[in-house]
């Protein structure tokens, strides 16, 4: 009975830090370019977009199809980018845990 209490204490600790990462997440960014850099995407571990810059230089209103790929692939990076961060910060409060639910693999 005791091993149990101690365990459920280990598991209220740690949904309450799980909880902090997430809020924490909303305010971590990261940022992706392609093109070289000529459009660069900033996004939240919330997976909310914060900026997207153009450079002018690839704004070619005959080859708008070019601008959109890059616009797609910096969001793209950009999320890819932000689910790992967010991997990687659960599983450091997960600890490794097998815990059916828990992002990053630990499924």
């Amino acid at each position: 009975m005791r091993n149990m209490q101690k365990m459920m204490k280990q598991v209220q600790k740690m949904q309450a830090d799980m909880a902090r990462v997430q809020e924490e997440l909303g305010a971590k960014t990261v940022e992706a370019t392609a093109g070289g850099g000529a459009v660069k995407v900033v996004i939240t571990g919330h997976l909310e977009i914060r900026e997207i810059t153009i450079a002018p230089e690839v704004i070619d209103p005959d080859d708008m199809e070019m601008l959109q790929d890059l616009v797609m692939a910096a969001v793209n990076e950009a999320i890819r980018t932000a689910q790992e961060m967010t991997t990687t910060e659960m599983e450091k409060v997960a600890g490794g845990l097998n815990i059916p639910g828990l992002p990053g693999g630990l499924l």
